[in-house]
């Protein structure tokens, strides 16, 4: 039965390859040797009149101004919709693409996420954050056992500052019973040094932390990738 099923998928990829301009499949083994443009022409299934399904991709690829798959992230609808043959219905296509490529990556990282190590903390976060245009801030909720019980985006702001409150991060730590916090944000500018502001609030953080008994570990900060 395994053998059937397989080969029914790779007669459908095969088709879709032949009916909208890509090479031919003959073994689903030999998608990893497909371009990204091909692989994403596939998944785009058709083009317009006059335009197939690769040169579709092609174009796409090419808005990205060099950032390849990476920068699909970062094209908003109405910016796809300027790319001949793009509809709307395909430009979704793109956007739910790239939330499943993102949920993929934090659903491979979650098992190694730990308080005690910071990396596995921002590897979690880094596909949420990393194509972000706005700077927001996400808190993140542990329990005793420096496991991960939730996260809430707590505010978004500019291109170069985003605003949190201490009695908003405390009153949603307490609402999950955290028994230690981390802040994560972006900072989309590049510049990742702690602004006035960033170690204004951290200070206030870390005070009411101290009062209420939830410890604040500092905050993680990434530039854009």
């Amino acid at each position: 039965m395994m053998g059937c099923h397989m080969s029914t998928i790779t007669e459908v990829v095969a088709q879709v390859c032949q009916q909208y301009g890509v090479p031919m499949i003959t073994a689903i083994s030999t998608l990893d040797k497909l371009s990204d443009a091909e692989l994403l022409a596939v998944i785009l299934r058709s083009g317009a009149k006059g335009v197939k399904a690769i040169d579709l991709a092609i174009y796409l690829l090419k808005e990205t101004n060099g950032s390849g798959l990476v920068g699909l992230h970062r094209l908003r609808i109405n910016e796809m919709l300027q790319i001949k043959g793009m509809g709307k219905v395909k430009a979704i296509q793109i956007q739910c693409l790239c939330e499943l490529a993102k949920r993929m990556a934090m659903a491979q990282a979650l098992p190694n996420l730990c308080l005690n190590d910071p990396y596995s903390i921002a590897d979690y976060y880094m596909e949420q954050l990393r194509h972000m245009k706005q700077e927001i801030v996400i808190l993140a909720m542990f329990n005793s056992n420096n496991e991960l019980i939730g996260d809430k985006i707590l505010t978004k702001g500019t291109v170069n500052s985003s605003l949190a409150s201490p009695r908003e991060i405390f009153i949603e730590a307490l609402k999950a019973e955290a028994v230690n916090i981390v802040l994560l944000h972006n900072h989309p500018s590049g510049n990742v040094e702690p602004s006035r502001d960033d170690k204004l609030i951290t200070k206030r953080i870390v005070e009411c932390g101290n009062l209420i008994g939830i410890p604040y570990s500092s905050a993680i900060r990434r530039k854009p990738a």
